[in-house]
């Protein structure tokens, strides 16, 4: 298994892309196992954040040229030809969903980026909320360099995330960025030493953690939603989400411990 799952504790959960000889480039087996890992952190109620990194100066260069395109190729084939949308366990939206764009998940996500995060890494990134990095990490929409198109939401996602001309300047240029550059226009939290890298991230995830789960993933939910649309629908969805967490368990706890002069104890009720 080249895709480690851990608990760390603190309600955190830790994903680690471990192919360097590849360069954490991914095949079809590895999407579907790195899309597993992120349906897992969705699922279970007691991880509250995520924390993904890579190993050995690598974080992710996206698909692995050399084996994805013949494997999603036949696996086109053989789902055409039958009545299967799966092969060996793998399936078609297991891609997308490794680089967060069709996988909706309302928890916190971090990522601890050192070495290369360019193609299907930076698609990923798009779906990620803290970001940090160390001083060699790189950054890049690189398809257009291979003559492809980067459709894992990179094109969707940078525009609304960063200055119209800062990601232009990514998706047109395809170079890889520094990562002073990166921050500069917008895209990371922050830049670390790499012997730092590591508990920074779970700093990053204690200052979460501290807050409410729920009020939290409402949070995400939130803004995640209210960029799909309108301004009015927008409200909308904020007044209800507004109206489930205030009916929770953990809207009593909060003001409750606050009036005692203690720590609240979190329920995620």
């Amino acid at each position: 298994m080249t895709i480690h799952y851990e608990q760390v504790g603190g309600h955190v959960a830790r994903i680690t892309i471990d192919r360097p000889e590849a360069r954490n480039s991914l095949d079809l087996h590895h999407f579907r196992d790195l899309a597993n890992a992120w349906r897992r952190f969705r699922n279970d109620p007691a991880d509250w954040v995520a924390v993904i990194t890579g190993v050995d100066g690598n974080f992710m260069t996206g698909a692995d040229l050399k084996t994805y395109v013949p494997q999603i190729t036949a696996l086109q084939a053989q789902i055409l030809a039958g009545d299967i949308d799966e092969i060996d366990g793998c399936k078609l939206r297991d891609g997308t969903d490794a680089v967060l764009r069709s996988l909706k998940i309302y928890k916190p996500i971090i990522a601890a980026v050192d070495g290369p995060c360019v193609a299907g890494g930076m698609e990923m990134l798009g779906g990620i909320d803290i970001r940090i990095a160390t001083e060699r990490a790189t950054f890049g929409v690189m398809e257009p360099k291979r003559g492809l198109f980067a459709g894992g939401g990179t094109t969707v996602r940078l525009p609304r995330q960063l200055a119209y001309p800062a990601a232009m300047e990514f998706l047109l240029t395809a170079e890889a960025f520094p990562a002073a550059r990166a921050l500069e226009l917008g895209l990371l939290n922050e830049i670390v030493p790499v012997d730092q890298l590591a508990e920074r991230a779970l700093q990053w995830a204690a200052r979460i953690t501290v807050n409410a789960p729920l009020a939290i993933q409402a949070t995400k939910e939130s803004v995640l939603r209210g960029l799909a649309v309108d301004q009015r629908e927008a409200y909308r969805i904020e007044r209800d989400l507004a109206g489930t967490i205030f009916s929770s368990q953990d809207a009593i706890e909060g003001p409750q411990a606050f009036a005692e002069h203690r720590d609240p104890v979190w329920k995620g009720r």
